[in-house]
C-alpha cells in the first residue's frame, strides 16, 4: 500500500485488499415518525411546529428500534456471525476485530470485547474500538486494509452495532418538559432521525480470494474547527442542522476537487454509497457533485440515520444489484468535521 499526500487530503491506494462479505442485522420494532409525531403533540401545539417534519423535511417515515432484551452487541454479534459464514473464512484465521460503534454501554472496556467474546473469536484475534462518530465503519475499513497490507493480519472483521432507543426515549420526555420552547426541538431534531441496527464486514487478501471486491483507493479530509456542531452522549444530543449541512457540504467539495489530481472519480461512478442522514442531505449532495440521483440508494426512509452503520448497511442492500467491475464509491461524513471517499472495485 502506497500512501499519497497532496495538498491538505489524505489519498491512500490500496493494493491487495477485498470485501469478502457485508452482512446485516435489522432491529425488529419499527417506530413510525407519526408515533413520535403523537408523542409531542402537545409540545408542537405550544411551541407553534406542525407535526410531520420528520418525514415531511427529513423524508424519514420510520426507524428501527431493537427488540426488549435484545442490545446493539447482540446486533453487532449476529451481523458479524452472518458475515463470516458468508465469506467462508475460518473464524480462528481472523486476527483483528474492530468495533466503530457510537453506541456504547460503558466508557471501559471497549465494546468490542463483548462483541469479541459473543462470536467466540480466538484470543489471537485482536479487538478494539475505532469511534469517529458517522465515519467510523469506513476508518474501520481503512485500518484493516492497512494491517492486512502491512501482513500483521490475514483476516479481519468490521462490525457496527446501533441503539437510537435510549437517546430518543429520553429526548421525547425532555421535550415534553414544560419549558421546552421551539429552539430546542429544532435542536434536538436531528435525534430523532437516528435508527437502530447493525452490520459488519470481513476484509482479506485480494489475491487469496478472486471473488472478493477490492478496496481500490480512499481521501479524507478534516475541519475539525466545526466539532462543535453536533455534540451528544447516550442523553442528550444537539446539533446545528443548517450549520453542519453547510459545512459537511464544503468540506466534502473541498476535498473532491484538491483529490482529481490523484484518482477519477469525477469521471463517474456505477454507484454511489452515501452517509444516510435525510432527503436534504442527499438531494445536496447530487446537486453539489452533479450525481444521478438513481445511482445513489437511500435507506433513511424506513431505517433512518443508522450512524456509521449507515453507509456499509446501505451497501449491503445493494449486493445483488451490483455486478463484477462495477466502481462503487462509498461517500462517509462524521461529525466533528471528518470525510472520507472509498473506492471499491466490484
Amino acid at each position: 500500500m502506497s500512501g499519497l499526500y497532496t495538498n491538505g487530503n489524505t489519498t491512500h491506494r490500496f493494493g491487495n485488499t477485498a470485501v469478502l462479505a457485508v452482512q446485516t442485522a435489522d432491529a425488529s420494532r419499527v417506530v413510525t415518525s407519526d408515533a413520535f409525531d403523537d408523542a409531542l403533540a402537545d409540545t408542537y401545539r405550544r411551541v407553534g411546529l406542525r407535526p410531520g417534519l420528520l418525514e415531511r423535511l427529513a423524508g424519514i417515515r420510520e426507524r428501527r428500534w431493537w427488540a426488549e432484551g435484545v442490545t446493539f452487541v447482540d446486533g453487532a454479534a449476529e451481523a458479524g456471525a452472518k458475515a463470516v459464514s458468508e465469506s467462508g473464512v475460518d473464524p480462528a484465521a481472523i486476527g483483528l476485530m474492530v468495533n466503530t460503534s457510537v453506541s456504547r454501554r460503558y466508557l471501559e472496556p471497549s465494546t468490542a470485547v463483548a462483541v469479541h467474546h459473543a462470536l467466540g473469536l480466538p484470543r489471537s484475534c485482536q479487538n478494539f474500538d475505532v469511534t469517529n462518530a458517522c465515519l467510523g465503519f469506513v476508518n474501520g475499513m481503512e485500518l484493516a486494509a492497512a494491517m492486512i497490507e502491512s501482513g500483521m493480519v490475514e483476516y479481519a472483521l468490521v462490525v457496527n452495532g446501533e441503539d437510537a432507543r435510549p437517546v430518543q426515549e429520553r429526548t421525547v420526555e425532555r421535550l415534553n418538559g414544560p419549558g421546552t420552547v421551539s429552539k430546542d426541538v429544532i435542536a434536538q431534531f436531528a435525534t430523532l432521525t437516528l435508527g437502530s441496527g447493525a452490520v459488519a464486514m470481513v476484509l482479506g487478501r485480494a489475491d487469496r480470494h478472486p471473488e472478493g471486491h477490492r478496496l481500490v483507493a480512499s481521501v479524507s479530509r478534516a475541519g475539525t474547527e466545526h466539532h462543535e456542531l453536533c455534540t451528544g452522549d447516550n442523553d442528550l444530543m444537539r446539533t446545528d442542522l443548517k450549520g453542519l449541512l453547510d459545512a459537511g457540504l464544503q468540506l466534502s467539495e473541498d476535498m473532491w476537487a484538491e483529490a482529481a489530481g490523484q484518482v477519477d472519480w469525477a469521471a463517474g461512478m456505477d454507484r454511489y454509497v452515501v452517509h444516510q442522514v435525510s432527503k436534504v442531505h442527499t438531494q445536496a449532495m447530487c446537486d453539489r457533485f452533479g450525481i444521478d440521483p438513481a445511482l445513489v440508494p437511500t435507506t433513511f426512509p424506513t431505517r433512518g440515520n443508522l450512524g456509521p452503520a449507515s453507509v456499509p448497511y446501505t451497501l449491503a442492500g445493494q449486493q445483488d444489484s451490483l455486478t463484477d467491475g462495477d466502481r462503487v464509491l462509498l461517500m462517509g461524513i462524521g461529525s466533528g468535521l471528518n470525510v472520507s471517499c472509498l473506492e471499491l472495485a466490484w
